[in-house]
């Protein structure tokens, strides 16, 4: 099942305390970037970002994007904008390096 547009809207919305954060539809998901590094996206109306040892104290669980991806944290409280940035912020962290 396909995010819908409006989810993706409402998604980047709740994202917008975070500058630089772009949006690319990929096999009728998206894909979430932040200053250009991939930290996550939109699946099945979820909203998950990949696991990094910086983001494993938030206490999401863990689910699979599609079939045969790796797991990714889903965040649960998607209304929670602070939550949010502290979350996509330690995500891009733990990539970084």
């Amino acid at each position: 099942m396909a995010t819908t547009k409006e989810y993706r809207d409402f998604v980047l919305e709740q994202l917008s305390l975070l500058e630089n954060i772009t949006c690319r539809s990929m096999m009728g998901e998206y894909l979430l970037y932040s200053n250009g590094i991939l930290f996550g996206g939109i699946y099945d109306g979820r909203l998950l970002v990949k696991i990094a040892e910086t983001n494993k104290n938030f206490g999401m669980s863990e689910e699979i994007p599609y079939n045969g991806a790796k797991p990714m944290f889903m965040i649960e409280d998607v209304e929670n904008k602070k939550l949010l940035k502290e979350i996509v912020f330690a995500t891009c962290e733990g990539l970084k390096k």
